[in-house]
């Protein structure tokens, strides 16, 4: 036959639409046409499969005039993942495989110029893009996903996919040879061992990183960090160099939660779209933590075609600004929505992109540039407006968006030499500080299905009600610290949190305080 279709995918956001290669030979010229809306990466396929194919002990149909489509034609192409169905396409048109074969299955990889197949990002958001195409058309066969290595690994962790791993060009072609042609093929074919199907497995979560039970002191930072576990509240620590806010960012991911399977799932796509997923990673909530020239792109994502940013990297995860005030005011700023919504929206003229971002704030500060003031016994070297203009490099409605701020002062030397067991604040460990901030959490998601930070309207007011006393110490904490609406609601939403973290059903004026307490020089700063 001269016209063959294979299956595919590409990429747009975390979603994987289907993709149809259309591979058509005909009389005329020789030439070899790419259409539809590939970019520079798909359109250098040209080469990579005339080598590979070359290289392999296969025919290239040079003397066929050759046009390759993939449909649909206005969707966008990057990436080499379709060299692998582009090669196959040109074999099932010249009648070297059976397309007829290949119809129940989807391929995806880049090959090397020997026919080797090399993995491709964006593997996982494909086995769910399939996953959930499958569960919505009832009736519909269940499409076997042919992978290269380290790509099929990621795929086959969905759960109910058929992932078969190949990893050479010859192990596929082999499959699908028409009934009655010679199975051997080439005499370097590579053996059986290279087609392998995989199994559906979910790997156990690898060990949780540093322990909290490092960081010395700091009874009023851990307790912060504590609340911010159980609500899902983000939170900014002010403090001196070298008092230990990096080291508390770097051990909150271990107070959180485990994740379940579905949002591991999530978090792993989209490390999978960005090329950074590792398997050792499994089930473990991220710490995302760029560097304060991160520009805006880079945070929140864009590029053509888009790629997530750091903030979607932490999607279920922890995103750590250290140095908050050096980041660029608009990248601070584009955090603003993300905080709210839980998710990044990307728009340009071509189209239109949408990431998750669902992830807790942890940022770090200087209370000054010196980073002295307020110190015991360094004197801070800043003038009055220098101090102004550092605080004010943080808006008011960004910093109205934290819900927790804690100041991390120094420790004193006999403190910080103190040996790490007893029963100071200092001894208690991560194990020990997650197990309250689950019951916690499990506590809010009984009652109300979700964190105490999600709390919206009429779910605020039902689950965190107040009585007069508390309604009334409420009230006046809000007008002399001069709090706008969110900062009242965000107040009573970690109010609920303390009062989950003590087992109380109800709220009173003790937890109103001590939320009280974590916003009180938020009005001061923008």
């Amino acid at each position: 036959m001269s016209l063959s279709l294979i299956q595919s995918r590409a990429l747009l956001g975390l979603s994987a639409p289907s993709v149809c290669v259309e591979v058509h030979l005909a009389n005329g010229l020789p030439s070899f046409t790419l259409v539809g809306l590939a970019d520079t990466e798909v359109k250098e396929a040209r080469e990579r499969v005339r080598s590979a194919l070359q290289n392999s002990g296969l025919e290239f149909p040079s003397n066929k005039r050759i046009t390759v489509n993939l449909a649909p034609a206005d969707l966008p192409k990057d990436s080499g993942r379709f060299d692998l169905p582009i090669a196959l396409g040109l074999l099932a048109a010249s009648g070297v495989v059976d397309a007829s074969r290949m119809a129940a299955h989807e391929f995806a990889g880049e090959l090397s110029l020997g026919g080797e197949l090399r993995p491709v990002r964006g593997a996982l958001a494909m086995a769910l893009a399939q996953a959930t195409q499958t569960a919505t058309a009832q009736g519909t066969a269940t499409t076997t996903l042919v992978l290269p290595p380290g790509s099929a690994e990621e795929a086959a962790l969905v759960p109910g996919t058929q992932v078969v791993r190949a990893r050479h060009l010859l192990d596929v072609v082999r499959q699908f040879r028409p009934e009655g042609a010679d199975a051997s093929g080439p005499d370097d074919a590579p053996d059986d061992s290279g087609w392998a199907t995989l199994r559906s497995a979910t790997p156990q979560p690898a060990a949780t990183g540093p322990d909290l039970s490092d960081v010395k002191g700091q009874a009023g930072a851990r307790r912060a960090l504590e609340i911010a576990a159980a609500g899902g509240h983000s939170l900014l620590m002010s403090g001196p160099p070298g008092a230990g806010k990096s080291m508390l960012a770097h051990r909150f991911a271990g107070l959180l939660p485990p994740l379940d399977t579905q949002q591991a799932l999530e978090t792993a796509a989209i490390a999978s779209l960005a090329g950074r997923f590792s398997m050792d990673r499994w089930g473990q909530r991220p710490t995302v933590a760029p560097h304060h020239s991160a520009s805006p792109v880079a945070l929140v994502g864009g590029g053509s075609p888009p790629k997530p940013g750091e903030i979607s990297l932490a999607h279920h995860g922890v995103l750590f600004l250290d140095e908050l005030p050096e980041f660029p005011r608009a990248a601070l700023e584009a955090l603003r929505e993300p905080l709210e919504t839980g998710q990044v929206r990307i728009s340009r003229a071509a189209q239109h992109t949408e990431f998750p971002a669902r992830f807790q704030l942890i940022a770090a500060m200087n209370p000054c540039p010196c980073g002295y003031l307020g110190h015991p016994t360094v004197a801070c070297k800043d003038t009055p407006d220098q101090i102004a203009r550092y605080q004010g490099k943080l808006s008011g409605p960004l910093l109205d968006r934290i819900d927790l701020h804690v100041d991390v002062p120094a420790l004193p030397p006999h403190e910080l030499l103190s040996p790490t067991t007893g029963t100071h604040a200092g001894a208690e460990s991560t194990a020990t500080v997650r197990e309250r901030v689950a019951r916690a959490h499990s506590r809010a998601i009984a009652r109300q299905g979700c964190t105490n930070q999600a709390l919206q309207g009429q779910a605020l007011e039902q689950h965190a009600t107040l009585d007069d006393a508390s309604r009334q110490f409420l009230n006046k904490a809000a007008a002399r610290l001069g709090w706008s609406a969110r900062s009242t609601h965000r107040a009573l939403k970690v109010a609920r949190t303390i009062a989950d973290l003590a087992g109380a059903d109800t709220l009173t004026v003790a937890h109103l305080a001590e939320a009280v307490q974590y916003r009180r020089g938020l009005h001061t700063k923008g």
